[in-house]
């Protein structure tokens, strides 16, 4: 399905634009007005931060692991497969360590063996290592199951997980859940690192108060993690919202000033045990020199090489161990991508001019820890909801991972799905851009209809039109280096706060293809003297336009960096021919 594209401008608010700082760039009071940023929500300084005392539960989390830490018990922290999962596991065990807790380890569960979460099985596992308690991250709200079999061995449960709950939740210990429906937390949409960062703060603000460690130490063991929660932030796509941009933009800071070694090396420590392929992506996406949205380095090798000493040889080590895992699930996603494809391709077929409301695609070869990334693909291409399914560990069954568009709400559907349709979906969770499930094979047809049936009363609230979004033009006076920094360092960009970019008209001076796939092009602005460099990426092809006529550009102003030399170029999203 090939979407029309459609140029859109961002609404500036005249009146919050002129509220901002008045020393600010003129462009830069319209980008953030356009983002409804207030004067105060410019502030990304600690003291701006949501208080760990309004994270409900947070003090009986900080109570029980207290009381753990002084009858010497041993506390085992349940991670999670993928890299919010990875950086939560490697906050709390650093943590942990700062505190003085003595019996304290870790388990990241091995997906295709374990499943999703603490599953019974995986509480099992657990017990063999003698736990008094688990703590979770990222994970183990819906984890019934777990829970009890854990309470049936005596071992208490502290759930710490940013997931939506379903109609009821576990009988642990403590919930700490900023989506829990007894949680007032300000903010919602904090990642499971974000939520461990402050079970921890909790933690060491109640060992402060009790005199278990000197006063200030909480703090300072705390925010030398900022640099994991930046990483598990930005990795998990969660939108970043006053609090989580306050979160990124310290780790970011951290990060630059090469001050992030011990959090990073506890993090491949994690990584070293049973993290999913596929996190090793967001992980080289986040660990960019520039850790920011924009930042487009999928290179493990190099993103980790930018953090590490060059004499650190273990963490190097697992550094390549880590890029060559990214690079076998780049050639695995591309497989399952390609047969995707296919498939699609004799669904499009089968109902010719209109598409159908939703996609569900399954092939017997596919590995479940890439579907997820198969489902974004082809949501991309075909801007409607996408689950792609995958063999489940149990004979028979299958696990499937979804990706949704703006106007469906995917867990919403699926919990439509499951009234509808008692016993259908074994087991579902997630939010409204992304879920996952798992179900009988023999029931993938009758869900997909059913699937279907219920996206489709959310049709009319699809648009087919792919919108850019634009902050507007640039001056040719401004499309300059320092610009280009001015609104690197504005960061974090990210979801619900997009990096902005820009339209205009540019006379084209030449064009050719670099890297087999890529258009590299000069161009001139109206009213500039000096041509500019520009990139579209994924374009193989040249314009139809010849030297000296006008295109029209939709772009980002970036750095282009290459052997201690930088300069400004566009990085072009769409082009049109005028």
């Amino acid at each position: 399905m090939n979407r029309k594209r459609e140029i859109s401008r961002r609404l500036v608010p005249s009146e919050l634009e002129q509220s901002l700082p008045q020393d600010m760039h003129p462009v830069l009071r319209r980008v953030f007005a356009a983002r409804h940023l207030d004067p105060e929500s410019v502030n990304t300084s600690l003291s701006s931060l949501i208080p760990v005392s309004q994270m409900d539960h947070s003090a009986e989390a900080a109570e029980r692991l207290a009381d753990a830490r002084k009858t010497q018990q041993h506390v085992l922290v349940l991670g999670d497969f993928d890299a919010d999962g990875a950086t939560a596991t490697a906050l709390m065990m650093t943590c942990l360590h700062a505190f003085g807790f003595k019996q304290s380890s870790f388990l990241v569960p091995d997906r295709q063996a374990y499943g999703y979460g603490l599953s019974a099985p995986i509480v099992a596992l657990a017990a063999a290592s003698s736990p008094d308690v688990i703590v979770t991250v990222d994970n183990g709200i819906s984890s019934h199951a777990g829970v009890e079999a854990a309470n049936n061995l005596g071992i208490d449960v502290v759930i710490t997980d940013h997931h939506l709950p379903g109609e009821t939740l576990p009988d642990a210990a403590v919930i700490v859940n900023p989506n829990a429906p007894d949680n007032h937390f300000p903010s919602k949409v904090l990642a499971g690192v974000g939520v461990a960062f402050y079970v921890m703060a909790a933690l060491g603000q109640r060992l402060e108060a009790d005199g278990l460690i000197d006063v200030g130490e909480a703090r300072k063991v705390c925010t030398a993690c900022l640099d994991l929660v930046a990483l598990g932030t930005i990795a998990d796509l969660v939108p970043l919202d006053r609090n989580n941009r306050v979160l990124v933009a310290q780790g970011m800071a951290r990060i630059r000033s090469g001050n992030t070694r011990p959090g990073i090396k506890a993090l491949f420590s994690v990584a070293g045990r049973n993290i999913s392929a596929a996190a090793t992506s967001d992980l080289g996406f986040a660990l960019g020199p520039r850790l920011n949205a924009a930042g487009r380095l999928t290179d493990m090798t190099i993103g980790i090489n930018c953090l590490l000493a060059e004499n650190d040889l273990s963490a190097l080590k697992l550094a390549n161990e880590l890029s060559q895992l990214n690079q076998q699930r780049r050639e695995l996603q591309t497989q399952m991508q390609l047969s995707a494809e296919v498939q699609l391709d004799g669904i499009e077929a089968k109902f010719a001019d209109q598409m159908t409301d939703a996609v569900c695609l399954f092939d017997s070869s596919w590995h479940q820890g890439v579907v997820g990334l198969v489902a974004t693909r082809i949501k991309e291409r075909v801007n409607r909801p996408v689950i792609a399914f995958a063999p489940a560990e149990s004979a028979g069954q299958l696990k499937g991972s979804g990706r949704s568009v703006p106007g469906v709400h995917l867990r919403d559907v699926l919990a439509a799905v499951d009234a509808s349709n008692p016993g259908l979906i074994r087991r579902y969770g997630g939010h409204a851009m992304a879920a996952g499930l798992s179900l009988d094979k023999a029931n993938f047809e009758v869900f997909t209809q059913a699937f279907t049936q219920e996206v489709a009363k959310y049709a009319e609230q699809i648009e087919d039109i792919e919108r850019l979004w634009s902050d507007g033009e640039l001056l040719a006076a401004d499309i300059n280096l320092n610009m280009a920094e001015t609104l690197r360092h504005a960061a974090p960009w990210g979801q619900g706060f997009p990096e902005p970019s820009f339209d205009g008209c540019f006379e084209l001076i030449d064009q050719r293809i670099v890297g087999k796939q890529h258009l590299k092009l000069r161009v001139k602005p109206a009213g500039g003297m000096q041509p500019i460099d520009a990139i579209a990426f994924n374009q193989p092809e040249i314009l139809s336009v010849g030297v000296g006529q006008e295109v029209k550009l939709v772009y980002r102003l970036d750095i282009n960096e290459f052997r201690a030399n930088r300069s400004h170029q566009l990085v072009v999203q769409h082009i049109e021919c005028v």
